[in-house]
Protein backbone atom coordinates (compact mmCIF):
# COMPACT_ATOMS: atom_id res chain seq x y z
CA UNK A 1 0.00 0.00 0.00
CA UNK A 2 1.70 3.14 -0.99
CA UNK A 3 2.51 6.13 1.64
CA UNK A 4 -0.09 9.34 1.36
CA UNK A 5 1.68 11.86 0.16
CA UNK A 6 1.40 14.07 2.94
CA UNK A 7 4.02 14.32 5.12
CA UNK A 8 2.15 14.51 8.11
CA UNK A 9 0.44 11.19 7.82
CA UNK A 10 0.72 7.59 7.29
CA UNK A 11 -0.56 4.41 6.71
CA UNK A 12 -1.49 1.63 9.20
CA UNK A 13 1.78 -0.68 7.73
CA UNK A 14 3.62 2.80 7.88
CA UNK A 15 3.04 3.36 11.37
CA UNK A 16 3.54 0.10 12.62
CA UNK A 17 6.73 0.39 10.85
CA UNK A 18 8.01 3.33 12.50
CA UNK A 19 6.36 2.11 15.99
CA UNK A 20 8.49 -0.99 15.34
CA UNK A 21 11.50 0.95 15.05
CA UNK A 22 10.69 3.71 17.97
CA UNK A 23 10.09 0.94 20.29
CA UNK A 24 13.60 -0.88 19.57
CA UNK A 25 15.33 2.41 20.17
CA UNK A 26 12.81 3.82 23.19
CA UNK A 27 11.89 0.25 24.85
CA UNK A 28 8.43 -0.69 24.70
CA UNK A 29 6.41 0.79 27.30
CA UNK A 30 4.17 -1.77 29.39
CA UNK A 31 0.93 0.90 29.35
CA UNK A 32 0.08 3.22 26.42
CA UNK A 33 -1.37 6.67 27.07
CA UNK A 34 -3.24 8.03 24.05
CA UNK A 35 -1.89 11.57 24.81
CA UNK A 36 1.54 10.70 24.62
CA UNK A 37 1.79 7.72 22.49
CA UNK A 38 -0.04 8.38 19.06
CA UNK A 39 3.17 11.28 18.00
CA UNK A 40 4.67 10.77 14.51
CA UNK A 41 8.11 12.28 13.95
CA UNK A 42 6.08 15.43 12.64
CA UNK A 43 4.97 15.83 15.95
CA UNK A 44 1.38 15.87 15.32
CA UNK A 45 -1.15 14.32 17.67
CA UNK A 46 -4.48 12.56 16.81
CA UNK A 47 -4.06 13.22 12.93
CA UNK A 48 -2.83 9.73 12.16
CA UNK A 49 -6.46 7.89 13.02
CA UNK A 50 -7.76 10.13 10.47
CA UNK A 51 -6.27 8.44 7.90
CA UNK A 52 -5.95 4.62 8.80
CA UNK A 53 -8.08 2.29 6.96
CA UNK A 54 -10.80 0.12 9.37
CA UNK A 55 -9.76 -2.68 10.72
CA UNK A 56 -11.13 -5.63 8.84
CA UNK A 57 -9.88 -8.41 11.21
CA UNK A 58 -11.36 -7.64 14.69
CA UNK A 59 -12.49 -10.18 17.00
CA UNK A 60 -15.65 -9.70 18.82
CA UNK A 61 -16.42 -11.23 22.09
CA UNK A 62 -19.60 -9.96 23.81
CA UNK A 63 -22.18 -10.98 21.14
CA UNK A 64 -25.33 -12.77 21.99
CA UNK A 65 -27.50 -15.74 20.81
CA UNK A 66 -30.71 -16.77 22.18
CA UNK A 67 -32.94 -20.47 21.87
CA UNK A 68 -36.56 -20.48 22.42
CA UNK A 69 -35.97 -21.74 25.96
CA UNK A 70 -34.85 -18.84 27.55
CA UNK A 71 -35.41 -15.74 24.95
CA UNK A 72 -39.09 -14.88 27.12
CA UNK A 73 -37.09 -14.01 30.28
CA UNK A 74 -34.02 -12.67 28.55
CA UNK A 75 -32.82 -9.31 27.79
CA UNK A 76 -33.58 -9.04 24.63
CA UNK A 77 -37.53 -10.12 25.06
CA UNK A 78 -38.74 -6.32 25.50
CA UNK A 79 -36.04 -4.81 23.03
CA UNK A 80 -38.67 -5.16 19.85
CA UNK A 81 -39.04 -7.53 17.34
CA UNK A 82 -35.82 -6.58 15.52
CA UNK A 83 -33.77 -7.39 17.94
CA UNK A 84 -35.29 -10.38 18.97
CA UNK A 85 -34.84 -11.46 15.21
CA UNK A 86 -31.37 -10.34 14.98
CA UNK A 87 -29.99 -12.66 18.21
CA UNK A 88 -31.95 -16.00 17.49
CA UNK A 89 -29.99 -15.83 14.19
CA UNK A 90 -26.81 -17.65 13.72
CA UNK A 91 -26.02 -17.33 10.12
CA UNK A 92 -26.37 -14.92 6.95
CA UNK A 93 -27.03 -12.17 8.20
CA UNK A 94 -25.09 -12.21 11.34
CA UNK A 95 -22.02 -12.56 9.14
CA UNK A 96 -23.19 -9.81 6.67
CA UNK A 97 -23.59 -7.55 10.29
CA UNK A 98 -19.89 -8.73 11.31
CA UNK A 99 -18.77 -8.10 7.44
CA UNK A 100 -19.91 -4.27 7.77
CA UNK A 101 -18.19 -4.13 11.42
CA UNK A 102 -15.28 -5.31 10.40
CA UNK A 103 -15.44 -8.12 12.63
CA UNK A 104 -13.75 -11.15 11.96
CA UNK A 105 -14.12 -13.59 14.43
CA UNK A 106 -17.37 -13.35 16.60
CA UNK A 107 -17.17 -15.74 20.00
CA UNK A 108 -20.88 -16.25 20.88
CA UNK A 109 -22.89 -16.44 24.29
CA UNK A 110 -26.40 -17.25 25.35
CA UNK A 111 -28.13 -13.57 26.42
CA UNK A 112 -28.42 -12.64 30.00
CA UNK A 113 -29.30 -13.89 32.15
CA UNK A 114 -29.74 -17.41 30.54
CA UNK A 115 -28.85 -19.96 32.87
CA UNK A 116 -27.91 -18.42 35.87
CA UNK A 117 -32.22 -17.24 36.09
CA UNK A 118 -32.80 -20.86 36.27
CA UNK A 119 -33.81 -21.28 39.86
CA UNK A 120 -33.88 -25.34 39.16
CA UNK A 121 -30.48 -26.92 39.67
CA UNK A 122 -31.00 -29.82 37.37
CA UNK A 123 -33.14 -27.53 34.71
CA UNK A 124 -30.32 -25.41 34.20
CA UNK A 125 -27.97 -28.39 33.72
CA UNK A 126 -30.47 -29.89 30.59
CA UNK A 127 -30.70 -26.35 29.13
CA UNK A 128 -27.29 -25.50 29.59
CA UNK A 129 -26.14 -28.59 27.78
CA UNK A 130 -28.87 -28.11 25.05
CA UNK A 131 -27.32 -24.49 24.72
CA UNK A 132 -24.10 -25.52 24.20
CA UNK A 133 -24.62 -28.41 21.72
CA UNK A 134 -26.96 -25.71 19.42
CA UNK A 135 -24.21 -22.95 19.57
CA UNK A 136 -21.87 -26.25 18.23
CA UNK A 137 -24.02 -26.83 15.41
CA UNK A 138 -24.74 -23.38 14.22
CA UNK A 139 -20.74 -22.80 14.57
CA UNK A 140 -20.10 -25.17 12.77
CA UNK A 141 -21.68 -23.97 9.70
CA UNK A 142 -19.34 -21.32 9.82
CA UNK A 143 -16.01 -22.22 11.30
CA UNK A 144 -13.86 -19.87 10.78
CA UNK A 145 -15.99 -16.99 11.96
CA UNK A 146 -17.49 -18.38 14.90
CA UNK A 147 -16.79 -19.58 17.85
CA UNK A 148 -18.08 -20.11 21.02
CA UNK A 149 -18.65 -19.62 24.71
CA UNK A 150 -20.18 -21.99 27.24
CA UNK A 151 -23.17 -21.77 29.30
CA UNK A 152 -22.98 -23.44 32.64
CA UNK A 153 -25.24 -24.33 35.66
CA UNK A 154 -23.69 -23.28 38.56
CA UNK A 155 -26.66 -24.01 40.20
CA UNK A 156 -24.55 -27.13 40.35
CA UNK A 157 -20.64 -26.58 40.56
CA UNK A 158 -19.55 -29.87 40.07
CA UNK A 159 -22.29 -29.95 37.12
CA UNK A 160 -20.57 -26.63 35.81
CA UNK A 161 -16.81 -28.00 35.91
CA UNK A 162 -18.19 -31.09 33.77
CA UNK A 163 -20.24 -29.19 31.01
CA UNK A 164 -16.83 -26.53 30.73
CA UNK A 165 -14.99 -29.77 30.14
CA UNK A 166 -16.99 -31.12 27.48
CA UNK A 167 -17.40 -27.68 25.83
CA UNK A 168 -13.81 -27.04 25.43
CA UNK A 169 -12.47 -30.53 24.58
CA UNK A 170 -15.59 -32.09 22.88
CA UNK A 171 -17.30 -29.23 21.35
CA UNK A 172 -13.93 -26.66 20.98
CA UNK A 173 -15.10 -23.62 23.08
CA UNK A 174 -13.13 -20.70 23.93
CA UNK A 175 -14.05 -20.51 27.47
CA UNK A 176 -17.29 -19.88 28.99
CA UNK A 177 -19.62 -16.96 29.63
CA UNK A 178 -21.60 -16.29 32.86
CA UNK A 179 -24.23 -14.23 33.42
CA UNK A 180 -23.86 -13.04 36.93
CA UNK A 181 -24.73 -14.56 40.36
CA UNK A 182 -27.16 -17.49 40.35
CA UNK A 183 -30.80 -18.08 41.26
CA UNK A 184 -30.85 -21.31 43.47
CA UNK A 185 -33.75 -22.97 44.35
CA UNK A 186 -35.69 -20.52 45.00
CA UNK A 187 -36.46 -17.30 42.31
CA UNK A 188 -35.12 -14.76 45.34
CA UNK A 189 -31.76 -15.96 45.83
CA UNK A 190 -28.55 -14.63 44.59
CA UNK A 191 -25.57 -16.75 44.80
CA UNK A 192 -21.69 -15.47 44.18
CA UNK A 193 -19.03 -17.29 42.84
CA UNK A 194 -16.23 -16.06 45.49
CA UNK A 195 -17.96 -18.48 47.82
CA UNK A 196 -16.40 -21.72 48.93
CA UNK A 197 -18.30 -23.81 47.07
CA UNK A 198 -17.04 -22.70 44.22
CA UNK A 199 -13.41 -23.25 44.59
CA UNK A 200 -13.43 -26.57 42.31
CA UNK A 201 -15.13 -25.40 39.84
CA UNK A 202 -13.00 -22.21 39.31
CA UNK A 203 -9.76 -25.03 39.94
CA UNK A 204 -11.47 -26.88 36.87
CA UNK A 205 -11.20 -23.10 35.20
CA UNK A 206 -7.71 -22.80 35.81
CA UNK A 207 -6.55 -26.64 34.74
CA UNK A 208 -8.55 -26.27 31.21
CA UNK A 209 -6.35 -22.74 30.82
CA UNK A 210 -9.36 -20.91 29.20
CA UNK A 211 -11.37 -17.58 30.26
CA UNK A 212 -14.40 -16.86 32.05
CA UNK A 213 -16.52 -13.46 31.06
CA UNK A 214 -18.26 -12.43 33.62
CA UNK A 215 -21.55 -10.48 32.64
CA UNK A 216 -23.99 -8.66 34.20
CA UNK A 217 -27.22 -8.86 35.15
CA UNK A 218 -29.43 -7.33 36.76
CA UNK A 219 -30.34 -7.15 40.36
CA UNK A 220 -33.01 -8.92 41.35
CA UNK A 221 -36.74 -7.36 42.01
CA UNK A 222 -36.56 -8.13 45.84
CA UNK A 223 -32.93 -6.13 45.83
CA UNK A 224 -33.42 -2.50 43.93
CA UNK A 225 -34.44 -0.64 47.12
CA UNK A 226 -31.59 1.82 46.36
CA UNK A 227 -33.38 1.92 42.62
CA UNK A 228 -36.64 2.80 43.44
CA UNK A 229 -38.91 5.43 41.38
CA UNK A 230 -35.83 5.34 39.50
CA UNK A 231 -36.53 2.33 37.10
CA UNK A 232 -34.29 3.64 34.39
CA UNK A 233 -31.20 2.96 36.51
CA UNK A 234 -31.88 -1.13 37.06
CA UNK A 235 -30.33 -2.07 33.84
CA UNK A 236 -27.84 -1.14 31.06
CA UNK A 237 -27.46 2.21 31.96
CA UNK A 238 -26.24 1.07 35.67
CA UNK A 239 -27.55 -1.54 37.39
CA UNK A 240 -25.73 -4.05 35.42
CA UNK A 241 -22.56 -2.45 35.74
CA UNK A 242 -23.09 -1.82 39.66
CA UNK A 243 -24.07 -5.49 40.18
CA UNK A 244 -21.23 -7.23 38.29
CA UNK A 245 -18.40 -4.64 39.65
CA UNK A 246 -19.19 -5.79 43.31
CA UNK A 247 -19.30 -9.43 41.84
CA UNK A 248 -16.00 -8.63 40.22
CA UNK A 249 -14.37 -7.04 43.81
CA UNK A 250 -15.88 -9.90 45.60
CA UNK A 251 -13.55 -12.47 43.30
CA UNK A 252 -10.68 -10.34 43.83
CA UNK A 253 -10.81 -9.33 47.66
CA UNK A 254 -11.76 -13.32 48.76
CA UNK A 255 -8.31 -14.83 48.20
CA UNK A 256 -9.40 -16.28 44.78
CA UNK A 257 -6.77 -15.19 42.90
CA UNK A 258 -3.96 -16.29 45.32
CA UNK A 259 -5.08 -19.68 44.99
CA UNK A 260 -5.70 -19.84 41.27
CA UNK A 261 -3.34 -17.62 40.22
CA UNK A 262 -3.18 -18.24 36.68
CA UNK A 263 -7.02 -17.97 36.01
CA UNK A 264 -8.46 -15.53 33.66
CA UNK A 265 -11.89 -13.47 33.84
CA UNK A 266 -12.48 -11.14 31.71
CA UNK A 267 -14.63 -7.76 32.11
CA UNK A 268 -17.29 -5.85 29.35
CA UNK A 269 -18.11 -2.08 28.95
CA UNK A 270 -14.67 -1.22 29.71
CA UNK A 271 -14.36 -3.10 32.65
CA UNK A 272 -18.36 -2.05 34.46
CA UNK A 273 -16.53 1.24 36.18
CA UNK A 274 -13.82 -0.54 38.08
CA UNK A 275 -10.87 0.47 36.50
CA UNK A 276 -11.60 3.66 37.17
CA UNK A 277 -12.04 3.29 41.22
CA UNK A 278 -10.00 1.11 41.95
CA UNK A 279 -7.38 3.69 43.74
CA UNK A 280 -9.53 4.23 45.94
CA UNK A 281 -10.38 1.11 46.59
CA UNK A 282 -6.87 0.05 47.59
CA UNK A 283 -6.28 3.27 49.01
CA UNK A 284 -9.52 3.05 51.28
CA UNK A 285 -8.65 -0.67 51.86
CA UNK A 286 -5.28 0.80 54.36
CA UNK A 287 -6.76 3.75 55.12
CA UNK A 288 -10.24 2.20 57.09
CA UNK A 289 -7.93 -1.02 58.14
CA UNK A 290 -10.87 -3.30 56.91
CA UNK A 291 -9.23 -6.07 54.79
CA UNK A 292 -10.58 -8.21 52.37
CA UNK A 293 -8.79 -12.25 52.59
CA UNK A 294 -7.02 -11.45 49.50
CA UNK A 295 -3.28 -11.23 50.01
CA UNK A 296 -2.16 -8.21 47.62
CA UNK A 297 -3.53 -5.01 46.60
CA UNK A 298 -7.08 -5.11 44.77
CA UNK A 299 -5.42 -3.74 41.44
CA UNK A 300 -2.85 -6.15 40.97
CA UNK A 301 -5.68 -8.55 40.87
CA UNK A 302 -7.04 -6.34 38.18
CA UNK A 303 -3.83 -6.09 35.94
CA UNK A 304 -2.74 -9.75 36.57
CA UNK A 305 -6.14 -11.89 36.67
CA UNK A 306 -8.43 -10.02 34.04
CA UNK A 307 -9.14 -8.44 31.30
CA UNK A 308 -11.38 -5.65 29.87
CA UNK A 309 -13.05 -5.28 26.26
CA UNK A 310 -14.98 -2.20 24.89
CA UNK A 311 -18.49 -4.21 24.43
CA UNK A 312 -21.53 -1.35 24.73
CA UNK A 313 -18.88 1.34 25.63
CA UNK A 314 -17.95 3.36 22.73
CA UNK A 315 -15.90 6.01 24.80
CA UNK A 316 -12.58 7.33 23.80
CA UNK A 317 -11.78 8.85 27.25
CA UNK A 318 -12.97 5.71 29.00
CA UNK A 319 -10.77 3.94 26.30
CA UNK A 320 -7.91 5.74 27.44
CA UNK A 321 -8.20 5.62 30.98
CA UNK A 322 -8.55 1.86 31.19
CA UNK A 323 -5.62 2.07 28.97
CA UNK A 324 -3.44 3.59 31.39
CA UNK A 325 -5.24 1.32 34.46
CA UNK A 326 -4.28 -1.62 33.05
CA UNK A 327 -2.31 -1.31 29.92
CA UNK A 328 -3.25 -2.13 26.36
CA UNK A 329 -2.49 -5.81 26.43
CA UNK A 330 -5.31 -6.37 28.86
CA UNK A 331 -8.51 -4.50 26.68
CA UNK A 332 -10.58 -6.52 23.73
CA UNK A 333 -12.37 -5.55 20.81
CA UNK A 334 -16.00 -6.40 21.44
CA UNK A 335 -19.74 -4.84 20.14
CA UNK A 336 -22.84 -6.14 22.27
CA UNK A 337 -24.28 -7.49 19.21
CA UNK A 338 -27.03 -6.99 19.16
CA UNK A 339 -28.01 -4.57 21.63
CA UNK A 340 -25.16 -2.37 20.10
CA UNK A 341 -24.62 -1.79 16.79
CA UNK A 342 -21.75 -3.28 14.26
CA UNK A 343 -20.94 -0.49 12.24
CA UNK A 344 -21.28 2.05 15.54
CA UNK A 345 -18.80 -0.18 17.16
CA UNK A 346 -16.49 -0.12 14.31
CA UNK A 347 -16.74 3.54 13.61
CA UNK A 348 -15.92 4.70 16.89
CA UNK A 349 -13.26 2.43 17.42
CA UNK A 350 -11.41 2.64 14.02
CA UNK A 351 -10.84 6.36 14.30
CA UNK A 352 -10.30 6.82 17.58
CA UNK A 353 -7.11 8.79 18.57
CA UNK A 354 -4.89 5.89 20.06
CA UNK A 355 -2.21 4.20 19.10
CA UNK A 356 -1.66 2.46 15.94
CA UNK A 357 -0.23 -0.43 17.89
CA UNK A 358 -2.38 -0.60 20.91
CA UNK A 359 -5.20 -0.40 18.26
CA UNK A 360 -4.08 -3.46 16.54
CA UNK A 361 -3.24 -5.01 19.77
CA UNK A 362 -6.84 -4.93 21.17
CA UNK A 363 -8.91 -5.43 17.66
CA UNK A 364 -7.35 -8.88 17.23
CA UNK A 365 -3.55 -9.51 18.34
CA UNK A 366 -4.69 -9.79 22.14
CA UNK A 367 -7.72 -11.98 21.25
CA UNK A 368 -5.25 -14.60 18.98
CA UNK A 369 -2.81 -14.73 22.28
CA UNK A 370 -6.14 -15.06 24.78
CA UNK A 371 -8.34 -17.64 22.85
CA UNK A 372 -4.90 -19.12 20.75
CA UNK A 373 -7.07 -18.27 17.58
Amino acid sequence: MPTNNRTDHFTRRGFISWGARAAATLGVLGRSNAAEAVRAPSGKLDTIASDLLPIKEKIALEEHFSIPETVDSSYAAHRGADVLRLIAEIGPDRIAEMDRGGVETCIISLVAPGIQGIPSASQAINVSRHANDYLAENIAKYPKRLKGFAALPLQDPQAASQELTRCIKELGFCGALVNGFSQIGEADTAVYYDLPQYRPFWATVEQLGVPLYLHPREPLPTRRQAYEGHQWLVSSAWGLGAETSIHALRLMGSGLFDEYPKLRVILGHLGECVPFGIWRVDHRIVKTGVRPQAKLPISRYLRENFYITTSGNFRTQALTDVITEVGADRVLYSVDYPFEDMGDAAEWFDHAPIAESDRVKIAFGNARQVFRL
